[in-house]
């Protein structure tokens, strides 16, 4: 039997729901030992979303997340794929939102070191600077895209990047967060055993297809409702 795209009780849809809000996450993969391991973290049992769940690091868009300075912008191929419904200053900021996101979350900056490094009033973005780094977004594979059902208390409309493990350009001895407990690096099948999300466990069989088979050309999947039914396209 197929996996579901969503939970099951996805498909009870309710009457006014929700404007999903664009969010963004980054998926790290780190290749040692012949066994590839993507970072992960469990969110508190108190959050109002996913409470409990094992998660990548990720979050919501910041409005100073499109300004950022950037070391390198996103390849013309991943931001095509990102601008078929959005512009680019906006597809940015879903990138930059992602690696912002993973280092409140988890202290791991994915950036390489520069000699000016921008002024910013963003805190986080002080904060990320204040380490001598610049974001690098070419180093971003974007790998899917899914928006939150309907009968949802909380709804996003994410944006799934991937990175290697090996562009990480520092990482702090403890996360400043609230969200994510004991980030850790977990093979597939060490992931596949904790409690996730369904769309988190679809996310770890496409970052293993991509590994697993790295010159294999692969369309994006858009998870989301359509006509009140869970639907899966590729961008």
């Amino acid at each position: 039997m197929s996996t579901p795209i969503f939970d099951p009780d996805d498909e009870k849809i309710v009457a006014g729901a929700l404007r999903p809000k664009d969010a963004a996450t980054l998926i790290l993969v780190k290749r040692e030992g012949g066994a590839a391991r993507v970072l992960m973290g469990r969110r508190h049992q108190g959050m109002a979303f996913m409470a409990g769940k094992f998660v990548f690091p990720g979050g919501r868009v910041d409005p100073g997340d499109q300004r950022v300075m950037v070391g390198s912008e996103l390849r013309p191929d991943v931001l095509a794929k990102l601008t078929g419904d959005t512009t680019p200053s906006r597809a940015k900021g879903l990138a930059l939102a992602a690696i912002r996101e993973t280092f409140e979350e988890t202290g791991i900056i994915l950036g390489e070191r520069a000699e000016n490094i921008p002024r910013t009033k963003t805190q986080a973005w002080k904060r990320f600077f204040a380490h001598g780094l610049m974001p690098r977004l070419d180093r971003l594979e974007f790998i899917a895209r899914a928006i939150t059902p309907p009968n949802r208390t909380r709804r996003f409309d994410a944006r799934f990047f991937m990175a290697d493990a090996a562009h990480i350009g520092h990482a702090l001895e403890a996360a400043e967060s609230d969200e994510l407990l004991e980030p850790c690096w977990l093979t597939f099948e060490e992931a596949r055993a904790q409690d996730l999300p369904t769309i988190t466990r679809r996310m770890i069989d496409e970052v293993e297809a991509r590994v697993t088979k790295p010159g294999e050309a692969r369309g994006v999947p858009f998870f989301r409702f359509r006509n009140n039914r869970p639907s899966l396209d590729y961008l």
